[in-house]
Protein backbone atom coordinates (compact mmCIF):
# COMPACT_ATOMS: atom_id res chain seq x y z
CA UNK A 1 0.00 0.00 0.00
CA UNK A 2 1.32 3.15 -1.27
CA UNK A 3 0.04 6.63 0.25
CA UNK A 4 1.35 9.50 -1.63
CA UNK A 5 0.59 13.20 -0.45
CA UNK A 6 -2.68 14.65 -2.13
CA UNK A 7 -2.12 18.20 -1.72
CA UNK A 8 -3.28 19.00 1.46
CA UNK A 9 -1.50 21.94 3.76
CA UNK A 10 0.16 20.57 7.05
CA UNK A 11 -1.46 21.84 9.80
CA UNK A 12 0.26 23.09 12.76
CA UNK A 13 -1.86 24.46 15.94
CA UNK A 14 1.30 25.63 17.38
CA UNK A 15 2.90 27.15 14.03
CA UNK A 16 -0.51 29.48 14.23
CA UNK A 17 -0.10 30.50 17.81
CA UNK A 18 3.46 31.41 17.18
CA UNK A 19 2.75 33.64 14.36
CA UNK A 20 -0.37 35.31 16.53
CA UNK A 21 2.07 35.64 19.41
CA UNK A 22 4.56 37.29 16.90
CA UNK A 23 1.95 39.67 15.64
CA UNK A 24 1.11 41.15 19.18
CA UNK A 25 4.43 41.76 19.92
CA UNK A 26 5.51 43.47 16.88
CA UNK A 27 2.03 45.60 17.41
CA UNK A 28 3.13 46.64 21.20
CA UNK A 29 6.57 47.02 20.20
CA UNK A 30 5.35 49.74 17.33
CA UNK A 31 3.50 51.58 20.12
CA UNK A 32 6.04 54.49 21.82
CA UNK A 33 5.62 56.70 24.85
CA UNK A 34 5.54 60.10 23.79
CA UNK A 35 5.65 63.49 25.22
CA UNK A 36 4.53 66.86 23.93
CA UNK A 37 4.86 70.04 25.75
CA UNK A 38 2.31 73.03 25.07
CA UNK A 39 3.02 76.20 24.40
CA UNK A 40 1.94 77.35 28.05
CA UNK A 41 3.98 74.92 29.88
CA UNK A 42 6.79 75.75 27.44
CA UNK A 43 6.72 79.81 28.61
CA UNK A 44 6.01 79.13 32.31
CA UNK A 45 9.20 76.82 32.14
CA UNK A 46 11.35 80.25 30.79
CA UNK A 47 12.37 82.95 33.25
CA UNK A 48 9.90 85.95 33.39
CA UNK A 49 11.70 89.27 33.57
CA UNK A 50 10.24 89.65 37.31
CA UNK A 51 12.83 87.10 38.29
CA UNK A 52 15.75 88.36 36.38
CA UNK A 53 15.02 91.77 37.79
CA UNK A 54 15.09 90.36 41.40
CA UNK A 55 18.03 88.64 40.81
CA UNK A 56 19.61 91.51 39.80
CA UNK A 57 18.96 93.33 43.01
CA UNK A 58 19.21 90.71 45.08
CA UNK A 59 23.44 90.43 43.87
CA UNK A 60 23.67 94.15 44.13
CA UNK A 61 22.61 93.54 47.69
CA UNK A 62 24.70 90.86 48.30
CA UNK A 63 28.27 93.05 47.00
CA UNK A 64 26.66 95.77 49.21
CA UNK A 65 26.71 93.65 52.12
CA UNK A 66 30.12 91.91 51.29
CA UNK A 67 31.89 95.21 50.75
CA UNK A 68 30.18 96.60 54.14
CA UNK A 69 28.33 99.43 52.49
CA UNK A 70 24.91 98.41 52.81
CA UNK A 71 22.38 100.64 55.71
CA UNK A 72 19.55 99.97 56.75
CA UNK A 73 17.28 102.77 56.96
CA UNK A 74 15.33 102.30 60.21
CA UNK A 75 12.58 104.44 59.65
CA UNK A 76 11.55 103.17 55.88
CA UNK A 77 11.73 99.46 57.86
CA UNK A 78 9.61 100.62 61.19
CA UNK A 79 7.23 102.04 58.30
CA UNK A 80 7.72 99.54 55.94
CA UNK A 81 6.52 97.23 58.45
CA UNK A 82 3.70 98.86 60.06
CA UNK A 83 2.16 99.00 56.58
CA UNK A 84 2.83 95.34 56.35
CA UNK A 85 0.67 94.55 59.64
CA UNK A 86 -1.70 97.22 59.50
CA UNK A 87 -2.57 97.83 56.02
CA UNK A 88 -4.73 100.91 54.40
CA UNK A 89 -8.04 100.74 54.31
Amino acid sequence: MKITNNNIPPVNPYRTNQVKNEQTKNETAVQKDRLEISKEAKQLSEPSPITSQRNEKVSALKAQIQAGTYKVDAEQLASDLIGYYQPKQ
